[in-house]
C-alpha cells in the first residue's frame, strides 16, 4: 500500500498520526505522512516521530523511497542514528509524525517565489534548488538579465497578493498540453494517471508536486541576491530572504 502523502493536498498540515510500514537501515516508511521528500529541487522536511510514551525520534531528512515497487509518494523518513530508533520502531508501531514547521514554511515561501520567477523570466528552467535559506533557478538562455528589473517585478507580484492553488489533470491532458512543462531538468511524474498542477492565479501554471503558500503576499520580503552567467547558455538567479 502506498504512503498517503498528506502534504499534496494541504501543505499547512504540521503533524499526523501514522503507522510504520517498512524499516530500513537508515529510516522508516509510514502509511501516511506530512513529510515532503527531497524532490523537484525542494529539500526534504525534517522533524520528529513521536512515540506513544512521549519519546521523540529526530527525523533529519525525508527522501523518496528506494524500495522496489515504491510509488512517488512513498517516503523514507531518515532518522538520526544516535537516537537508537532501531530498538523502538518496527512495522505496526504507531507514531505521530511532526515536521519542523519553520523550516517547511521557508521552503513554501521560497518555492512559491520560484514560480513568480518563471513568470518574470519566460525561459525554460534547467536547474533548481530550494532550501530554507535560498532558492536558485537556472534558466536556459543566452540574453543577460537585469537584476533590478527582476527585483522590481518580483516585488510587484508578491505585493499583488495572487492566490495560489493546485489542481489535478490526467497524464493524457498533460501530454496534450506540453507547453505547461517549464522545466528541462525535472520531468513531471507520469504513470500514476494524474499530475498535480500549481496555479498562481493570473501569473503561472505548471506541473509541480512541491509545497507552497496560499497567496503570494505570504512570500514576504525577498531579494535577488545575484544573477550569474553559469555558461554560454545558462543564467542563474538566486533569491534570499531580505
Amino acid at each position: 500500500m502506498a504512503t498517503v502523502a498528506l502534504h499534496r493536498e494541504d501543505a499547512r498540515l504540521r503533524a499526523c498520526d501514522a503507522v510504520v510500514t517498512h524499516v530500513f537501515d537508515d529510516g522508516v516508511e509510514l502509511d501516511r505522512t506530512v513529510f515532503y521528500p527531497l524532490g523537484g529541487g525542494q529539500a526534504g522536511d525534517a522533524g520528529v516521530l513521536a512515540l506513544e510514551d512521549g519519546t521523540q525520534l529526530p527525523v533529519v531528512d525525508a527522501r523518496k523511497s528506494r524500495r522496489e515497487g515504491a510509488t512517488p509518494d512513498d517516503t523514507l523518513h531518515v532518522l538520526a542514528p544516535a537516537c537508537d530508533w532501531k530498538t523502538r520502531l518496527a512495522p505496526g508501531t504507531r507514531v505521530r509524525a511532526q515536521i519542523d514547521w519553520q523550516r517547511r514554511y521557508r521552503h513554501m515561501r521560497l518555492h512559491t517565489a520560484t514560480h513568480l520567477l518563471c513568470a518574470i523570466v519566460k525561459e525554460l528552467v534547467d536547474g533548481c534548488s530550494i532550501t530554507r535559506d535560498y532558492a536558485r533557478l537556472d534558466f536556459a538562455m543566452t540574453a543577460p538579465l537585469d537584476k533590478e528589473q527582476v527585483q522590481r517585478a518580483l516585488e510587484r507580484l508578491v505585493a499583488e497578493a495572487h492566490p495560489v492553488t493546485h489542481e489535478w489533470i490526467s497524464d493524457d491532458e498533460l501530454r496534450a498540453n506540453p507547453q505547461l512543462v517549464k522545466s528541462m531538468s525535472v520531468s513531471p511524474p507520469i504513470g500514476s494517471g494524474r499530475v498535480r498542477l500549481l496555479r498562481v492565479q493570473g501569473v503561472d501554471l505548471q506541473p509541480c508536486g512541491g509545497t507552497h503558500v496560499g497567496n503570494t503576499a505570504e512570500i514576504g520580503a525577498l531579494r535577488v541576491s545575484r544573477i550569474e552567467k553559469k555558461s554560454a547558455r545558462t543564467r542563474r538567479v538566486v533569491l534570499e530572504f531580505s
